[in-house]
Order: structure tokens, then sequence, then C-alpha cells
């Protein structure tokens, strides 16, 4: 029935092309039993060879010179190709892959959207070893066409912000990789100028977001094989951020942010002037009141403090109040206050001691009130790993001391009714490794845990420790706070879209002074020993129940140190 349609189509083809399109529209229908958006048709018809089809009345549609000729079956061809790409063997798509980037020129914006799509979704098709099915290697005859017919369908009417086009573009740098770097001087100035357009009337989301999405590869990619490279980025792009932040349009203000952080964070020395210029624009309290901002600035306010805490506390010092004003408005607030904590850890890890020595007890008061006002899971998961990396930083002593310089036994308080009851909720290997770290160093070097009355919490805060080295996470919820209201935002405001190739690398502040932390306990613990020989292994022996000790034995035996 099929194949006298499609031949019927060539003796007449001006007039008879309808049958070849109802013909392929039959072969779609009979051949689908199962499909996904992810993967095209994932069952088919075993009765209809789909690669047969292909080669005798697909093919020739798409290797037709007249890329503008019978464009409803250019069409079908194109979305044949797509709908069964997860039928059709890996020779049959890419012998489909430079005719389908020479159907990006055609005039018909049906034909060359759906080519774009095509392309983008082979793009996406895993091979052997997880990797992409087609290699970079196979695309480079094409990929200065494939780059070229891209960018100049954008100039082709009705698409010029065509959201399949932008995401084609994003999918082939992503899967060339290092082979776009010679084509980007020239590609970034057609990216930059096309933001500069929509930055006016921003009306496509997802266009924006791919535009975005491929900014970022065009930075990574290029900085990954020269980190050089990041000034001539930083010329090009500037001008139109600052253009989109004077104006403030609200949709592109997070994606901004976003990238600066991305270049901000490829900076291998000190922090630029052109950086240091927008600083105190950053801790405007406008620019806080829309939650989208948030996550984005709070990211680059921390690439701010990795990179030029130094230049902060010297050419900045006054904007210091401003940057903990904002961390006071974050950690007020239950749906923001881990991204204040981020801040937070930031300051403490990168900034100068002597620059916020003067702050710190304002600091953990604020703490303090918010821990009595609406205590939260979440609350006191970032504030053990706060008080923890201090204590990393300054010492065991100096926490104590900040502690009971608030309330006397504060201290202790903190451990008995926090720390040690709580400590196993913490998560992530980072979060995780801080908090060991710190425990430690709470055990084992400050001298009030032995010779005061905070001696009693000396087993338990260890029994905790080792809990949370051995035990599974706590990631219960008490019931009440299942109804706590998070703050509703009055009225419309832009949600914040995480762009995933502006991702950030999880930043250990420990790093590899500290590779285990169950050794490191051992060799504290031996070290604290041999200082007040007999006083440890009596604590131990009284209180630490058995299935610990036994956990302990072993990280004493696995450093190669006893306890005297």
């Amino acid at each position: 029935v099929l194949s006298p349609s499609c031949r019927h189509r060539h003796s007449n083809p001006g007039v008879n092309w309808k049958h070849k399109d109802a013909a392929i529209y039959l072969v779609t229908s009979l051949a689908s039993k199962a499909q996904t958006a992810k993967h095209g048709i994932t069952q088919a018809n075993e009765l209809v060879n789909l690669t047969e089809f292909f080669v005798n009345h697909i093919l020739t549609d798409l290797k037709s010179q007249n890329v503008n000729e019978f464009p409803v079956l250019k069409a079908d061809a194109i979305k044949y190709v797509m709908i069964f790409r997860s039928q059709l063997p890996k020779e049959q798509l890419l012998q489909a892959v430079p005719l389908l980037v020479a159907h990006l020129q055609a005039e018909s914006t049906v034909e060359h959207t759906y080519a774009a799509h095509a392309l983008e979704r082979l793009f996406t098709m895993r091979g052997p070893n997880n990797s992409t099915l087609i290699t970079p290697a196979e695309m480079a005859p094409f990929t200065e066409q494939l780059l070229n017919n891209l960018f100049k369908a954008l100039a082709l009417p009705g698409s010029s912000e065509n959201e399949y086009i932008m995401k084609a573009i994003m999918r082939s740098f992503s899967l060339l990789q290092e082979a776009i770097v010679s084509y980007i001087p020239t590609l970034i100035g057609q990216l930059t100028h096309k933001l500069l357009l929509v930055s006016r009337n921003p009306s496509k989301p997802h266009f924006n977001h791919y535009l975005f999405e491929s900014l970022c590869l065009s930075i990574r990619i290029t900085c990954k094989a020269n980190t050089t490279t990041v000034g001539s980025f930083e010329e090009a792009l500037f001008p139109v951020f600052t253009e989109i932040l004077q104006n403030d349009v609200q949709e592109f203000v997070p994606y901004v942010f976003q990238v600066m952080s991305l270049l901000l964070e490829i900076h291998t020395s000190s922090i630029p002037n052109s950086y240091m210029a927008l600083f105190p624009h950053l801790l405007q309290p406008v620019l806080w009141e829309r939650t989208g901002n948030i996550p984005p600035l709070v990211r680059l306010l921390q690439a701010y403090l990795e990179k030029g805490g130094a230049t902060i506390a010297s050419s900045a010092a006054d904007k210091i109040p401003g940057l903990l004003g904002v961390f006071q408005k974050l950690i007020a607030s239950k749906a923001n206050d881990h991204q204040g904590f981020y801040l937070m850890n930031s300051i403490i890890e990168h900034m100068p001691t002597e620059s916020i020595v003067q702050y710190r007890k304002q600091i953990f008061i604020l703490l303090f009130q918010r821990l009595q006002s609406s205590k939260t899971t979440k609350f006191i998961k970032s504030f053990m790993v706060f008080i923890n990396l201090y204590g990393v930083k300054y010492g065991a002593i100096a926490l104590q001391e900040i502690f009971d310089s608030i309330q006397p036994k504060m201290f202790g308080m903190v451990l008995e009714k926090i720390v040690i009851p709580e400590v196993q909720k913490v998560s992530g290997p980072v979060e995780k490794k801080i908090c060991a770290v710190g425990i430690t160093k709470i055990l084992t070097e400050c001298p009030a845990m032995i010779d005061t009355e905070y001696t009693k919490l000396w087993t338990p805060l260890l029994q905790a420790l080792i809990g949370l080295f051995e035990l599974p996470e706590d990631d219960s919820i008490p019931d009440d706070e299942h109804f706590i209201d998070i703050e509703d935002t009055p009225g419309y405001q832009t949600a914040f879209s995480q762009l995933a190739f502006a991702g950030k690398k999880e930043h250990d502040p420990i790093g590899d002074v500290v590779s285990n932390p169950k050794i490191l306990l051992a060799q504290s613990l031996h070290k604290l020993s041999t200082a007040c020989p007999g006083r440890v292994p009596s604590m131990l022996s009284t209180s630490l129940n058995a299935e610990a000790l036994q956990y302990l034995q072993g990280y004493l035996q696995a450093a190669s140190v006893q306890l005297v």
C-alpha cells in the first residue's frame, strides 16, 4: 500500500506529493508502539521495516538539492528521523546529520525549526560508556557549516527568537567542546548582539535561557583551554551587562549575576577593578527584595570574597557592614536562611580575621535570636556547619569563648541542646566533614571540655561524632515543622532559573589538609591522651557505649596510634 503511494508521487511530484505525505503519516502511525519525549519512539511495530523505508523514501527528500522544494515532505522526512532516532542504526543517523544541517537554511519556519530540533535531539543520544552517540570527531567535517547555518537561521523571517535554534546552538557547543574554540571570537559577538536586542524586550523565556546557557558554554570551553581569555569575554559582555543592570531588566538580572560569577571564579589572581567598582551596588537592599536575585547574588558575593577578601578588607572596609546587613536579612527568612549561611561561611573562610573581629559577637547574637524565634531543621543544620567551620578557622577555644561571652555556660547549652542531639541530621559530604573536624577540635583542643563542668558533655559529644561517621543520616522532620509557612512573596516575582552550564563546583574549605576525619580524630585523641595521661581512657570506659568504642578502636588501629 505504502510503496505505490510513494512511487505515485514521483510520476508527477508537483501534484502528487500529498500521496507521499499521507504514506509517511501512515507509516509513522502504524510503526509507533511506545514513545517518550526524551527518546522518541522506543517500541516499534516489527511489521514495518523502518530502516528500509528510510533508505527508499526518506533519504531521497532529505538529499534533494533544493531545500525549499516540497517543504511539507521535507518536514515529514526530518520528523521521521527525529521520532525514529532510537530505532534507526547510527550509520543512517550520521548520514542524516549533514542533510539536516543543510535544511537549517530552508525558508519554511517549520522546516528549519524541525531541522534544529532534530539535530538537538540527535546530539543528546547516548552511546556506549555513557558518552554521546555522535562524537565530536564524527561531527568534524560538518562543524563549520553547522555553526554557520544555525546562526544564519536566527536571521530567517519569523525565527529571530526561535528557541529550538538556540537550544540546538547550546547543544552543539556542549557536544563539540574544544572544537568550537576557534569559532568563539566570531560567535561571541553574534551572541552578545542577540542578547542586547532581546534584553530591550524579553518575550521568549526559553530562548533567553538557552542564549545564556550558550554564553556560559562559550566561556567554560574557551577558558578551560586558556584562562587568560576570560578578559576578552568580559570586554564583550560587560557593556551589555551594564545596560541590563542599569535598565533593571528583571528577567535577565539573575542570569547576569550567574555569568559574572562564572567569569570571576575563573580569575586566578586578585579581583579586577571592574568588579570592585560594581561591589557597592550589589549590596543595595532593592536588589535583595527580589527572590529570584538571591541565589545568584549570594554566589557572586561568595566569588568576590574568595578572590578578593583581602581587597575588600583594605579598599572597601566601609562596605563590610553592608555585607553583614545582607546576611542579617537572609537569616531572618525561613526560605533564604541557608543562603545567609553560605555568605557567612565565605566571610569566615576568606576575610582577614582582623577585618571582622569587631562584628563576630553581633553575628552570633543574631543567630541566637533566630534560634529562639524560629528553630527549623534547615536552620539547625546550617547553624551546625557554621559553628564548626568557625571552630576550624579560629580554633575551639575561640568558639567556646565567644559563646560564653554572650551568656555564661552558653557553650555547654549549645553542645547539649543542639550539637549532640541534632548532628546526625547534617547532610552532604563536605558539610559532614566540616562538622567532624570542628567537633574533633572541640573534643581535643578545648581545655574547658576537660577541666570544667563541660566535661560531662565530652563523651556524649564523642558518641555523637562516631554516630555521624557510622549511622545513617537522620532525615526526619518534626511534625509541627510541616505546617510552617514559608513567607509569601506579594505579587509576581521573577523566579530564579539555574543555568546548568554556569554550575559551581562544590567547595571544600578544609580541602586536603584533612583527607580522612576518622584518622584525624584518632590522631587528635592520641595527642590529647599523651598530654593528659589516663584521662581519655577513663572517660571512654565509663560512658561510651560498646559499639561506639569498637568503631573508635578501628580508627585508632587505622591511624596506628594508642591512647595512654
